[in-house]
């Protein structure tokens, strides 16, 4: 490494070059100010022939990207020895969005290709990056230029199994959906870790041969993302290093919203069978389907949810509840609500329990608050937190069992039902004693949130008890927050102009 001694402090001082690849290795944005203030050109390369801008894009350093760029970087120069790795690809394989706006505000070329037709849209698809996928499609990537082996980019995100490449590419207006639907339908039968794992081990042995085997250890995993699951298995070699591949495993979503795209109607039972398998109604495989089936709302859906509510399978009842909450069309709600009402009652599963009571208060009918009030003391957390949420806005005036319900509810030793509960007793049409000071007791709640709910609720009633609490949250809390803004609105409702004026001006503390 090129020093010298500087006559203050004898410490080394680099040379200007070494220190604009040590600051882009190090993540020292004044390091490469001071480098290219001193000269160093913008599109330098480091003894791999990697270019500042690439480096600055693998470290994922949006900054120096800025930097390197408006100092003159070309943002489509190729780096690497062979001249093959563009700086596009190589943030979208990460799915670095920040850098690749840079990029493309610069210039960058969306369709430019990488050796053998790979370019960043590709890179994208196969990784799953939906927010990149979206990013280079509205900045003008072709969603039907084929990558290797002449695939479009749509089979490929089919492939990947991630929903939302897949949406992002029908959005612009991807044409390969048969052959996508293909390849989503071909992924529904295969185990993808199995599938990993031996596709892993096949490529050890060609590589390394089949004594090697003994020295691997093969470790799998489980990633949420994208509204499903990721499977990531890694080979673990006896010396210390790692090969691995991923999928996802929304390939059941990918069908179905191919499918929709085609105008193909799925039958119901598949659609449940697909929701199903994997049994997590937080999961696209599951939600798709029930969005499906809510846009569908015809006779053969209603009686489809029906028998699923009269089956034993609490999974199958919860995917009917969801498909219920739903149906909109025609006299749908007046026939869905009493199934729902049937479902809460008889159900003992807390799953099934929520499933129904959520759907009665997306359906919104009063006829379904007695079923909502009767598990208002369920001894799960999350059944009370569905009370709650079903409560909000449906509560008709007059129910002195359901403000009772409500209030009790706003004691919950749990902090999400307390605080729902809150907002929904703050948002009754009731003004009683009792509504009042039960609010008046969470204004000492730890949760900020909690507290902002009940004096928006008391300063909508004109309690003065409300300012005090009002001013301490605008004073201390984050104005970036909800309890913040929920203060911040409930400062409207205070009459006294002279207090408004006082709480409006208050000012928040530096942070």
């Amino acid at each position: 490494m090129s020093t010298e001694e500087t006559e203050d402090t004898g410490r080394p001082v680099l040379d200007p070059a070494e220190e604009l690849f040590e600051g882009l290795y190090g993540g020292d944005d004044d390091a490469v100010v001071r480098a290219l203030r001193a000269g160093v050109p913008p599109e330098a390369a480091d003894q791999d022939r990697q270019t500042a801008l690439y480096v600055a894009t693998a470290q994922d350093r949006p900054v120096m990207v800025r930097l390197l760029l408006a100092a003159g970087a070309d943002p489509d120069r190729a780096s690497g020895a062979d001249g093959a790795e563009l700086p596009l690809c190589g943030a979208a394989v990460w799915g670095r969005t920040e850098v690749m706006r840079a990029l493309l505000a610069a210039g960058a070329r969306p369709d430019l290709e990488e050796d053998a037709g790979v370019r960043a849209l590709t890179w994208a698809c196969r990784q799953g990056r939906a927010e990149a996928v979206e990013l280079l499609l509205a900045n003008g990537a072709d969603p039907d230029r084929p990558g290797p082996g002449e695939e479009p980019p749509l089979v490929t995100a089919a492939r990947r199994g991630s929903p939302s490449s897949v949406r992002a590419l029908l959005r612009h207006g991807a044409a390969a959906k048969e052959d996508a639907l293909t390849e989503a339908r071909r992924w529904l039968g295969v185990d993808v870790e199995e599938d990993l794992r031996g596709t892993l081990a096949e490529r050890h042995r060609e590589e390394h041969g089949s004594d090697c085997a003994a020295y691997v250890e093969i470790v799998s995993r489980r990633v949420e993302e994208d509204g499903g699951v990721t499977v990531v298995v890694e080979l673990h070699h006896d010396g210390g290093g790692i090969t691995g591949a991923e999928q996802q495993t929304g390939h059941a979503a990918v069908a179905t919203l191919l499918e929709e795209d085609l105008g193909l109607r799925t039958p119901a039972d598949t659609l449940a069978e697909r929701a199903l398998r994997r049994g997590d109604p937080d999961q696209e495989d599951w939600t798709e389907a029930v969005e499906v089936l809510r846009r569908r709302g015809d006779e053969d859906t209603f009686r489809a949810a029906a028998a699923w509510c009269g089956t034993e399978d609490p999974l199958r009842q919860m995917f009917a509840a969801d498909v219920l909450a739903g149906l909109s069309n025609g006299g749908m709600p007046a026939r869905a609500v009493p199934l729902l009402r049937e479902l809460s009652r008889e159900a003992r599963d807390p799953e099934v329990i929520r499933a129904a009571v959520a759907a009665l208060g997306q359906q919104a009918d009063p006829a379904g608050v007695t079923e909502i009030l009767r598990h208002a003391g369920h001894p799960d957390p999350e059944v009370r937190f569905g009370v709650a949420v079903a409560l909000h806005g449906l509560l008709p005036a007059g129910r002195a069992d359901g403000v009772e319900a409500v209030i009790a509810l706003t004691r919950d030793p749990d902090d999400g039902v307390r605080d729902w509960a809150t907002t929904v007793l703050a948002d009754v049409e009731e003004d009683t004693s009792a509504i009042r000071d039960a609010l008046a007791d969470r204004l000492d709640d730890a949760v900020p949130d909690i507290e902002a709910e009940a004096a928006r609720g008391l300063a909508m009633r004109q309690d003065a008890r409300a300012v005090e609490a009002l001013a301490r949250i605008l004073e201390n809390e984050d104005p970036d927050g909800y309890a913040y803004s929920t203060a911040e609105q409930a400062v409207e409702y205070v009459a006294d102009e002279r207090v408004r004026r006082r709480l409006e001006a208050t000012v928040p503390r530096s942070r």
